[in-house]
């Protein structure tokens, strides 16, 4: 079993119900190798988390965005919460070191990895409010999660990529980029999908994902990489 004495040290948390902390960590496909274990998975938790952020994030950003309708308030809200922010936050939280998990999904990565991770913030959020309150769980939001709020704005990624990507060629060449399926492959239930961000007939950049959404999407966020390095401009097209 994990050693969660060092996760508390390392947050400067402690626990008095230690169970609640090792049960946040504690993924479904654990216990299904663990049928014995005493522990619970982490789903209930994570339920809890995710109210718990929802509510901490949207009163945060009405408080001091006081000019935003609702839609922008919605978007912000969006890019804070997403898998990819709280995934990254637990990465940098040392919770990737924790997890319980059965060996399959111990060995998984990119999305499924990153998922699990993002699941296991809410439910570690659920657990240190049964523990020590909302007010706890706003500071250490305002700490760990609300301190990313100056890049996505500065990085407009409240804006989906497509259309950012699409909103920058249109003002430098008043065209629009296309985006085309370039592989598929996988079964069915699980296809993957490979798409490349054409503008004009120019590949600029391929995504790939679980959808074609997905996909384009990720061609979209890797040429807006491009763009922020400088890397295209007028002679790339």
């Amino acid at each position: 079993m994990k050693k969660f004495e060092d996760l508390e040290k390392r947050l400067n948390i402690f626990f008095k119900n230690k169970n609640l902390l090792t049960e946040a960590f504690c993924h479904r496909s654990f216990l299904n190798e663990n049928p014995n274990s005493s522990l619970s998975c982490n789903e209930r938790l994570e339920f809890l988390g995710d109210a718990v952020l929802e509510l901490v994030v949207t009163e945060y950003l009405f408080k001091i965005f006081p000019d935003k309708s609702e839609g922008e308030l919605t978007k912000l809200r969006a890019s804070l919460v997403n898998s990819r922010i709280l995934s990254k936050v637990a990465k940098k939280l040392g919770f990737e070191d924790f997890l319980l998990l059965s060996r399959g999904e111990a060995k998984s990565f990119g999305k499924p990895k990153e998922r699990i991770l993002a699941n296991t913030f809410e439910a570690f959020l659920g657990a240190i409010y049964f523990e020590f309150g909302l007010e706890f769980c706003r500071s250490f939001l305002e700490k760990n999660l609300l301190v990313y709020l100056s890049e996505i704005l500065k990085k407009r990624m409240f804006e989906d990529p497509k259309t950012k990507f699409q909103e920058i060629i249109q003002e430098k060449l008043k065209i629009t980029p296309n985006y085309k399926v370039l592989e598929e492959f996988g079964p069915e239930h699980s296809k993957t999908f490979v798409v490349g961000l054409y503008v004009g007939e120019k590949l600029i950049a391929k995504g790939r994902g679980s959808s074609k959404q997905e996909a384009e999407e990720n061609a979209a966020q890797k040429a807006l990489e491009q763009e922020e390095k400088g890397r295209l401009n007028n002679n790339n097209f």
